[in-house]
């Protein structure tokens, strides 16, 4: 499957929503089981050697977080949250899968100010990071919390503690350019749904990107194909 662009990917999940009937929280779930299943398969089938920590930023990338470390718990991983936002500002299917996660207990912190400290703090000892922080529909730098965030990550890859798992793209990476938009997330390995992005294919993304594994999401074969996708 070819690359697609930032308006291509929402037109697939637009599609696949309006004109298939598919519910989002449908695909967002596979999204998410789908990643976790990659993370465990990279981490080893014993799990890691340290627990998961799993920074979710106020969006869809966010929810996807929240069920990836659903899954992650039962595949038998240690797993702590990191919201970036106020928890109660999360609509649609992230807010459902907020709840899942608050009602499942797991481990759940709110960074929500720009504290550098706090997010180095959260993520001490893990050792691999999920970076659900900002998605495809990403045009300026992140601001705030997630850009404390993302360079936390960023430092605890650099200091060797910790790898990084990017859900869809690294945050902070523009999905067309390839180029960062302010700070930006350095991964290990990302999972990135339905196709590549088009700037993953762009001359120095890899150093971002790490390694690309696509990610079925469960968008129907009919609607790729009448979007020319396959």
């Amino acid at each position: 499957m070819r690359s697609l662009s930032r308006s291509e990917v929402r037109d697939v999940d637009r599609r696949a929503i309006e004109d298939f009937g598919l519910p989002g929280v449908v695909l967002m779930e596979n999204a998410g089981r789908n990643a976790a299943a990659i993370l465990h398969a990279a981490a080893g089938r014993s799990g890691p050697a340290g627990p998961v920590a799993v920074a979710c930023g106020p969006g869809n990338n966010g929810g996807d977080g929240f069920v990836i470390a659903r899954h992650l718990e039962n595949l038998g991983h240690n797993v702590r949250l990191l919201v970036a936002c106020d928890p109660a500002g999360y609509r649609g299917d992230a807010a459902i899968n907020r709840r899942v996660a608050e009602r499942s207990g797991t481990e759940m912190n709110v960074l929500s100010a720009a504290d550098p400290a706090a997010w180095r703090r959260g993520l001490s000892g893990a050792a691999w990071i999920v970076d659900a922080l900002l998605g495809t529909g990403t045009t300026g730098a992140a601001r705030g919390a997630v850009a404390a965030a993302i360079e936390a990550i960023v430092a605890a890859r650099a200091d060797g503690a910790a790898r990084v798992f990017a859900v869809d793209l690294p945050s902070g990476l523009d999905c067309d350019t390839g180029r960062p938009l302010g700070p930006c997330a350095e991964a290990d390995l990302t999972a990135t749904f339905v196709a590549r992005k088009l700037g993953f294919d762009q001359p120095g993304a890899e150093r971002y990107t790490g390694a690309v594994h696509v990610v079925d999401i469960g968008v129907p074969r009919a609607l790729l194909e009448s979007l020319g996708l396959t």
